[in-house]
């Protein structure tokens, strides 16, 4: 059973940082072998992508509501990815989800339930 438990959400002020992590088990190739992203969804509107990392970390990408401020690195020995946000917004202010594309595939197969991200001006 695929599992991708996310973690480190919280009410914080704009301004300060909160870094989220992502811990994938019983997937069916080597974490290596997938692409790794988060995306983010608030109140009322549509899902969306807010970065992602290819099986090497190499590649990193990135929404421009987010560059310079977010990086996405991840742990292939760990099975982990995270995300650390800086100079956090109050637009930021959503459920963050971490997803999972095996590297066959065009589109993330695998998310994880979320964790939420408030805050305050």
């Amino acid at each position: 059973q695929v599992q991708l438990v996310e973690s480190g959400g919280g009410l914080v002020q704009a301004g300060v940082s909160l870094r989220l992590s992502c811990a994938a088990s019983g997937l069916t190739l080597t974490f290596s072998r997938y692409t790794m992203g988060w995306f983010r969804q608030a109140p009322g509107k549509e899902r969306e992508f807010v970065a992602g990392i290819s099986w090497s970390g190499e590649r990193p990408s990135y929404a421009d509501s987010v560059k310079g401020r977010f990086t996405i690195s991840r742990d292939n020995a760990k099975n982990t990815v995270s995300l650390q946000m800086n100079s956090l917004k109050p637009e930021d202010t959503a459920v963050y989800y971490c997803a999972a594309r095996a590297y066959t595939n065009y589109e993330y197969g695998y998310w994880g339930q979320g964790t939420q991200v408030t805050v305050s001006s």
